[in-house]
């Protein structure tokens, strides 16, 4: 078995503290409660946008409708003046008077029916443009509740992030001083379980994680130098002997 002094193997332990600290930072960073607020809100906005492109388009129909109503309404109101002012005048035939009189009263039913029109299309307008509004202003809400939760994460990312720069440097200070065979083994023991390099082993019984060794284990912690370096062959990771040796 590689060896290397137990000194150093000790140090190993600092070194998972170390890693096991920014592991978890950077979990964090992940898993900020912010960032599912941002999410949803982010969500919403989106819905949000695309509610008020339909709005807007049904207020533009809307409008465009109102404008249509109130031409055809004025397009009555004025063929109907003309032919007051001609039938007040007297001018014409009888019958040429008579006809005035008839489309005067056919247009005075055709304005009242316009009218009508006019009114429900303008009803029509007004409510999607309260829609348009409301839209626009619960879309600024969500503006700036994204605005604020975004400072919130971006002051919790540099805080994070200072916290892990720091770890960092503290790792590559304590990995410079270890044994390049044994940094080695302990990195290739992290890569195969994912993260765990090394265990502080008390007699037969590991800290901090949840395992039994077989008694195959068992007989390799007691018969092992000292400077051995004991590699659990079930888990993976460095077995660093911290006293009560059986």
């Amino acid at each position: 078995m590689p060896t290397a002094p137990l000194v150093d193997q000790l140090r190993l332990l600092d070194l998972q503290d170390l890693d096991t600290t920014i592991a978890r930072l950077g979990h964090e960073r992940r898993s900020l409660p912010v960032l599912t607020q941002i999410a949803e809100l982010t969500g919403r906005a989106d819905d949000l946008h695309d509610e008020l492109v339909l709005a807007a388009s049904a207020a533009g129909d809307a409008r465009r409708a109102l404008t249509k109503a109130e031409a055809d309404v004025e397009q009555v109101r004025s063929r109907a003046r003309r032919n007051q002012e001609r039938l007040d005048s007297g001018q014409g035939l009888s019958r040429e008077l008579v006809a005035l009189q008839e489309e005067l009263e056919h247009l005075a039913g055709r304005q009242a029916t316009l009218e009508e029109a006019e009114l429900e299309a303008m009803e029509v307008a007004e409510e999607t443009d309260a829609r348009v509004t409301a839209l626009k202003e619960q879309s600024a809400s969500v503006a700036t509740d994204l605005e604020s939760l975004g400072a919130e994460r971006d002051a919790a990312f540099t805080r994070i992030d200072a916290d892990v720069a720091a770890r960092r440097s503290e790792r590559d200070e304590l990995a410079g001083t270890l044994p390049g065979p044994l940094l080695d083994e302990y990195e290739a023991a992290r890569r195969q379980t994912g993260g765990l390099g090394a265990v502080a082993v008390r007699g037969h019984r590991a800290e901090g994680v949840a395992v039994d060794f077989t008694l195959a284990e068992q007989s390799m912690i007691d018969r092992a130098a000292e400077d051995e370096i004991l590699v659990s062959e079930d888990h993976g990771f460095i077995l660093v002997r911290v006293g009560d040796r059986r």
